[in-house]
């Protein structure tokens, strides 16, 4: 961590933070100097995360699911910290399943997570930041959300709803006057805890603080993510709001080339 960091003493919020892309970012932050909730319904993973992080972290239960759930995070967060400067709205799940195989129980759970989560993370997040003069939401979409993934229908479902929502919530905060950024970001083709990890220690080690491009093909990681959330969630993007950036190595460019969407 530099001397100051990007994001010295600013307090974050990061749902799904147990593991993946929530947990790289949540470490990425607190590196950076910002004081991290830890929120995932995994409680036992939530505490692990935190205790890896350090005393810069605390691990709080989240059922994104729940609105009580949010309105305790969000009185326990200003009664511990006193304010809330970066929400970073990560928990997702994905359940196969195409437009005739998906299950009315699967395509509810994942837009409950995914769609309904975001929509109440910002809904109780907002006030909070709006009182102390302004923030940064960062929701986790995916390039599901551009392109036709049959298989993940659900999915592709919520994550639409995702990037649509941040452009209205970002234009709303604008015309309130809050002060209150809200971007989108849409990784793809990355290495999750969905994915298995074929590379060694050291390969992957060189991997994350190279500068070099990816190969055509290949996956990036949770930290690749994980860097895009630190600027958007750091006052470097001051000027950067209803955005969507898509992380994903130009997969959606390049249309033959059909990859799994990640969370």
């Amino acid at each position: 961590m530099s001397i100051e960091g990007r994001v010295a003493g600013l307090v974050a919020v990061v749902t799904g933070a147990a593991s993946g892309l929530g947990l790289a970012t949540a470490m990425r932050l607190s590196e950076e100097g910002a004081t991290v909730f830890v929120t995932d319904i995994d409680a036992p993973g939530a505490r692990a995360a935190a205790d890896m992080i350090g005393p810069s972290a605390q691990a709080r239960i989240l059922d994104v699911r729940r609105e009580d759930d949010w309105a305790g995070l969000m009185s326990a967060v200003e009664s511990v910290a006193g304010r809330l400067d970066i929400l970073v709205n990560n928990a997702g799940l994905l359940r196969a399943g195409t437009i005739e195989s998906c299950t009315l129980d699967d395509f509810r759970l994942q837009n409950a997570v995914m769609s309904e989560g975001v929509f109440l993370g910002c809904k109780h997040a907002m006030p909070l930041m709006a009182r102390q003069g302004g923030g940064s939401i960062v929701n986790i979409s995916s390039t599901a959300a551009l392109q036709g993934f049959s298989a993940v229908l659900a999915y592709s479902a919520a994550k639409g709803a995702v990037r649509s929502m941040t452009k209205a919530i970002a234009t709303h905060c604008l015309e309130r006057n809050y002060g209150i950024r809200c971007n989108a970001v849409l990784p793809g083709h990355i290495h999750t805890n969905l994915h298995g990890e074929t590379a060694t220690p050291e390969q992957v080690e060189r991997r994350e603080h190279s500068w070099k491009p990816l190969p055509n093909g290949a996956f990036g990681s949770a930290r690749d993510v994980a860097e895009m959330v630190l600027y958007l969630a750091s006052p470097e993007s001051r000027y950067v709001t209803a955005g969507e950036f898509v992380i994903d190595n130009a997969v959606t460019m390049m249309p033959a080339r059909i990859s799994a969407p990640t969370i």
